[in-house]
């Protein structure tokens, strides 16, 4: 078998593994609203906007050096 393939079953077999322990529904209060939905979805939420916020940081800081650097240059 290809390790690759390999590799993406157990990748998905961890995922449903933690989807199937995280079903719990869970209450979100922030500030002045709140919200229910399930842990696991929490976590991919927080995930996600975790990978996104990093993204948008790094973009910053490598434009803002690039920008720099080249402002040296001249």
């Amino acid at each position: 078998m290809n390790i690759r393939l390999i590799l993406v079953l157990v990748i998905t077999g961890i995922t449903v593994l933690f989807i199937t322990q995280n079903v719990s529904v869970v209450e979100v209060t922030f500030l002045f609203w709140s919200i229910s939905m399930s842990r696991a979805l929490l976590i991919f939420f927080t995930l996600a906007i975790g990978f996104v916020l990093g993204w948008f940081v790094h973009s910053y800081f490598a434009h803002r050096q690039s920008k720099n650097d080249f402002s040296n240059e001249i």
